[in-house]
């Protein structure tokens, strides 16, 4: 059987992360049992949900244990199979974590997926035909549910989840404004993505200064948002919205350190009668085949078009993750294993 290296949590972050947080390590992967699969991961997906994992505090998912293998999806091939549905060649996407290979029990629903590489690109299923895009539907579709001409706004508009709500909000006939970090991304965001425009947040020191920026750019006020940061960024959405606006809140990266991240002007939630809505999708399940089935089109269709940032080799993980924490990336953060 083949070598298996490892990125294990060696210990917590006290505050920020850092690479002395993790750990390389090496192992003969076991024999299969029967139903067993035998995965070689081609691609490691980085996501900001990770950071938050590895605090040892009280969140919506159970903190990543110590001196365990990281969690994180993966997309690879089956190399060896000792059950019926799953055969070696197959392109499979799971939970494959930090590691060159993972032995994967094929009897449990949803640990293994085969995917249809023919359209779609394996690397994308780790993000605008995966999670993220799922992401992304659900808080447009299920929570906003937005009007045709109506303006949703979305921060870190030019990752993995924002670009792909760029293209589900366009495909339904809204004005769509992205908010991301540095002029190069929001160019790519408005000319590559086709958003309608885009705020760089970088450019402002507050966020009263960020939301005149907003209001230029949505002169009819916000009437859905998609939050993947918070702080600033949300607080000055939150001035521009309009009455009845629909807030879905998928992610806090500004406060993945433990810093608390007080909101400016919570009575805003009152007087503009905001629906603000956290969800997890991975809790919504039931949408995932429609939802991939649009996205699924709309890359293959080229009406989605998402930029991945590639690190390659598995020792280069941590840096990459670090990097992603502090916006470095530029769309889908991934580690090419082989």
């Amino acid at each position: 059987m083949p070598l298996n290296h490892s990125i294990l949590l060696d210990n917590r972050p006290q505050g920020q992360a850092s690479v002395d947080n993790f750990k390389l390590v090496s192992a003969e992967t076991p024999a299969l049992l029967e139903g067993q699969v035998l995965v070689q991961h081609h691609f490691l997906s980085l996501d900001p949900y990770m950071r938050g994992r590895m605090n040892d505090s009280k969140s919506y998912a159970v903190p990543q244990a110590l001196g365990e293998v990281m969690i994180g999806g993966t997309a690879g091939e089956v190399v060896d199979s000792r059950h019926p549905k799953f055969k070696p060649g197959d392109p499979v996407v799971g939970m494959g974590g930090w590691q060159n290979y993972s032995v994967v029990d094929g009897n449990v629903p949803g640990m293994l997926r085969r995917v249809d590489t023919t359209h779609v690109p394996l690397s994308h299923y780790l993000g605008a035909v995966g999670m993220p895009g799922v992401t992304a539907w659900y808080g447009l579709v299920k929570i906003m549910a937005p009007q045709t001409g109506q303006t949703v706004t979305v921060s870190a508009a030019s990752g993995a989840v924002g670009s792909s709500f760029g293209a589900l909000a366009k495909a339904r006939g809204c004005r769509v404004v992205g908010i991301a970090g540095g002029q190069e991304k929001c160019d790519y965001v408005v000319n590559t993505l086709g958003l309608d425009a885009c705020v760089d947040y970088k450019a402002h020191s507050d966020y009263l200064s960020l939301s005149k920026a907003l209001r230029h750019a949505c002169p009819d006020g916000i009437d859905g948002h998609f939050e993947n940061v918070g702080g600033m960024v949300l607080d000055a959405v939150m001035l521009r919205t309009n009455a009845f606006a629909r807030l879905a809140v998928c992610g806090m990266i500004a406060g993945y350190n433990g810093a608390p991240m007080p909101m400016a002007n919570p009575a805003l939630i009152l007087v503009n009668r905001l629906k603000l809505e956290g969800f997890i999708v991975s809790e919504h399940m039931e949408v995932w085949p429609e939802a991939l089935s649009e996205l699924a089109h709309l890359v293959g269709s080229g009406q989605l078009r998402p930029r991945e940032s590639v690190a390659h080799g598995l020792a280069c993980a941590p840096e990459a993750f670090l990097g992603l924490l502090q916006g470095k990336n530029f769309g889908k953060q991934l580690v090419k294993l082989v």
